[in-house]
């Protein structure tokens, strides 16, 4: 059966220089010419080159004056005989185009279909697609340099490297499980067991710049927590240069969470300002406590501020658990200081602290460093690949099943279980790229993209 002709409007809604309308599928250039006009039919110009024409409704009214590209199958974004009408900026004329390709027997693309057809037809793999949306979503210049890294197939070589090793080592241990007969076997299980830690480190590898794409990708959470009155709202206001908050002398002014992001060396910190925690008998007040653990709990990063100008006191948060990242920042040190370094290592034993001014701004820069630095565990953003939480836990397993694989050796399991284990950790690898990818998980990954793409 024919494949559908889809069309959408591949540019944002709205006033602009140009509105692009794409469209795909098998006859799509010839449907094109029932609209654009030129001195030579659109199916018969030249591919990749830009024509100029008019666009003409049904009944023969132009439009709007246009140029359209077409694309042969094999050479075009969706691998599909494909097509673009560059329209004037503006809403209307776009619309109107996709209308009429409508009427002509085009149907409006569903989200992400472009980049689905893309990957059907083989020109990317999934793990290519996935970083298509990281293109589109990049919020600093790192973030798009690793999605574009993703896109052209870095992560993907490093992925079907993983993917070849583990491939020969099953091999090499296929042959000794067959052929039990030939001496002391093909490949012996020191050998075996000194690939399979290869292996293994390789996916701690993998996952480190995985870990570091994803921060790119999505940002870092940040809770700002602390008793009322500490400066928490005065400490955001110094992260993002801009009085964003209410700041008063009065503790309790913030009832409610407040979000903003700011982006340091790259990386996207969403900043949270939380409610003053304490006990209280204000109704409204304990709502905004409550959102303030809330935001606690869901945070990559607790910001924990204390008002070095006070006596140091164990506060109503108590302690976290050692799992949870956190900073301790000694603000107002504009101030007489009475909260000494010794106090701060008996409550907050061994967490990183710094001392700044949230009121002159005095240790911000710093703070900004010491919370990129938090993040990435002292590791760095650079050369890392676009990934999305999918791919990070299909490489999670795959790393489970070579330990598992090795485990199963050294306890001399037999051959069996251990290739059931490498059998394993290479479908999880297999469905990162897609090789075997339903159609549920194809549904819930392109329809994240926006409709055009």
């Amino acid at each position: 059966m024919a494949e559908e002709i889809i069309t959408a409007l591949a540019t944002a809604w709205g006033e602009g220089g140009i509105a692009i309308v794409r469209v795909s599928g098998e006859g799509c250039a010839s449907l094109v010419d029932k609209m654009f006009r030129a001195k030579k039919r659109f199916s018969e110009q030249p591919a990749r080159y830009m024509a100029l024409g008019t666009l003409h409704a049904k009944d023969g009214t132009l439009f709007d004056e246009v140029l359209a590209v077409r694309f042969e199958r094999g050479n075009s974004y969706t691998g599909e005989e494909s097509a673009e009408i560059h329209c004037h900026g503006g809403a209307l004329s776009a619309q109107r185009c996709v209308e009429e390709l409508c009427a002509l027997g085009a149907r409006m693309a569903l989200p992400g279909e472009f980049t689905r057809r893309a990957f059907v037809n083989g020109r990317i793999n999934l793990a290519q697609a996935e970083a298509v949306a990281g293109i589109i979503k990049a919020r600093s210049d790192e973030a798009l340099a690793a999605s574009a890294r993703s896109l052209q197939g870095s992560f993907t070589e490093q992925i079907r490297g993983l993917m070849d090793s583990l491939t020969e080592l099953t091999a090499a241990l296929e042959v000794d499980l067959d052929f039990p007969e030939e001496g002391e076997g093909f490949i012996t299980d020191g050998e075996s067991a000194e690939r399979i830690k290869k292996l293994s480190g390789r996916c701690e590898e993998l996952l480190s710049g995985c870990r570091s794409g994803m921060l790119l990708r999505d940002g870092v959470r940040a809770a700002i927590i602390g008793r009322p009155n500490v400066g928490k709202s005065s400490l955001l206001n110094a992260l993002l240069a801009e009085n964003r908050a209410i700041v008063t002398a009065t503790p309790g002014t913030t009832r409610d969470s407040i979000e903003e992001t700011f982006i340091y060396k790259g990386l996207p910190v969403r900043i949270i300002d939380t409610a003053g925690i304490r006990a209280t008998e204000d109704e409204i007040e304990a709502i905004g406590v409550r959102r303030s653990l809330k935001s606690m709990a869901e945070a990559d990063i607790i910001l924990r501020v204390i008002d070095s100008s006070e006596s140091a006191a164990e506060d109503e948060i108590g302690p976290l658990s050692a799992e949870k990242k956190q900073i301790v920042i000694l603000n107002k040190n504009d101030l007489p200081t009475r909260t000494t370094e010794a106090d701060v290592e008996a409550l907050f034993p061994g967490c990183p602290r710094i001392s700044i001014s949230a009121a002159d701004g005095t240790g911000v820069d710093e703070l900004k460093e010491l919370i990129v630095r938090t993040a990435l565990s002292g590791g760095s953003v650079s050369g890392g690949c676009s990934v999305t939480a999918r791919q990070v836990e299909c490489l999670l397993r795959t790393k489970e099943a070579v330990e598992a694989a090795g485990e199963a050796l050294l306890s001399d399991l037999g051959d069996d279980l251990v290739l059931s284990c490498l059998a394993e950790a290479r479908g999880q690898l297999s469905s990162l790229l897609g090789l075997d990818a339903s159609e549920e998980l194809l549904d819930k990954i392109f329809g994240s993209f926006c409709v055009g793409k």
